[in-house]
């Protein structure tokens, strides 16, 4: 594993960090759950980045992931880099959502509850929400540190001017944000026309969730939907209509730049998303053990050539998910 120091901190991330939005819930296999977690940090996966609604249900992943932590890791804590996040609709009635001091607050204690910890390692508000003022939030994180519940905080889904004017703040108060937390992949280029320099200015790390559109920039569609697919799932967010004929073209072409450089065309999508020295590491979501070693299999070939960059922006053609 490849460690990164994650923006002007002096915190290392490994390249490749594990995200349990997907399969780790209480309606997906615990065991299965269990040996992904365990093998990633076997593999040098330190980090492993959870939210207090991912599941389903909601809390479920945070209680699993509790489970696990006790059960066959908890000798590895100070080992681990843990964080969650809180912006989403959690529960029913007015302080189940947003990002009121209220409802972070109760969501840091439930979530620390949930998993077992004392506290966590990284907190990120999850969305920017506009009937709640920044500073609130902002003054919300702030306060999770002094208390010894956070050891550091991050931002996730904020625009880029907002997420500016947050950065702001909190540099301020001396709590600057270690790490913005975006979905980045070759469909989803937009960080690349705002937050990475926003990023970059503060001195704060980038995260990128979804490296492979949820799965689409693998070979995984190239002939069809998979009855055991996001996007054969009716509840996912990844819709059929969205695989189109045209979409799985470009991946198709794709996957041929990724057979010539020795790489599955997921493990090439994964090394893409890492190319900008912006991005300090990737969170890949896996639904079992083997997924999980393809894309640390990234690794392995992390240099892209200017001709296949410019290959790849061609095919890609503004294409996005």
């Amino acid at each position: 594993m490849k460690y990164v120091f994650c923006g002007k901190s002096g915190l290392q991330l490994p390249k490749i960090s594990l995200g349990l939005w997907h399969n780790f819930g209480y309606t997906d296999d615990f065991e299965e759950a269990r040996n992904m977690i365990i093998h990633a940090f076997d593999q040098g996966i330190t980090h492993i980045d959870i939210a207090n609604n991912y599941g389903p249900p909601p809390g479920s992943a945070e209680s699993n992931f509790g489970k696990i932590l006790k059960e066959n890791l908890a000798s590895h804590r100070d080992e681990m880099i843990i964080s969650s996040k809180a912006g989403y609709l959690m529960w029913d009635g007015p302080y189940g959502n947003g990002s009121s001091r209220k409802y972070l607050m109760a969501s840091l204690n439930q979530s620390l509850k949930r998993t077992g910890l004392d506290y966590f390692d990284i907190f990120y508000s999850h969305r920017y929400d506009s009937t709640t003022p920044i500073e609130e939030t902002m003054q919300a994180l702030i306060d999770m540190v002094k208390q010894g519940k956070a050891l550091y905080v991050g931002l996730s889904n904020y625009p880029p001017d907002k997420a500016r004017e947050a950065m702001a703040y909190l540099n301020a108060q001396h709590v600057p944000s270690l790490i913005y937390q975006g979905k980045y992949s070759m469909f989803n280029r937009q960080p690349e026309e705002e937050i990475l320099s926003v990023t970059k200015e503060f001195g704060s790390g980038f995260i990128a969730f979804s490296p492979l559109a949820q799965g689409v920039l693998t070979d995984k569609y190239l002939h069809g939907i998979p009855e055991q697919s996001r996007a054969a799932d009716p509840a996912g967010f990844l819709k059929k209509e969205q695989v189109t004929e045209e979409l799985v073209g470009k991946v198709r072409k794709l996957n041929e730049i990724a057979r010539q450089r020795g790489q599955s065309m997921a493990e090439m999508a994964v090394a893409w998303t890492l190319r900008d020295e912006r991005v300090t590491s990737v969170i890949v979501g896996t639904r079992n053990v083997k997924q999980l070693q393809d894309n640390l299999g990234s690794l392995n070939n992390l240099s892209f050539t200017q001709e296949e960059l410019t290959l790849i922006d061609n095919i890609l053609g503004g294409a996005t998910l």
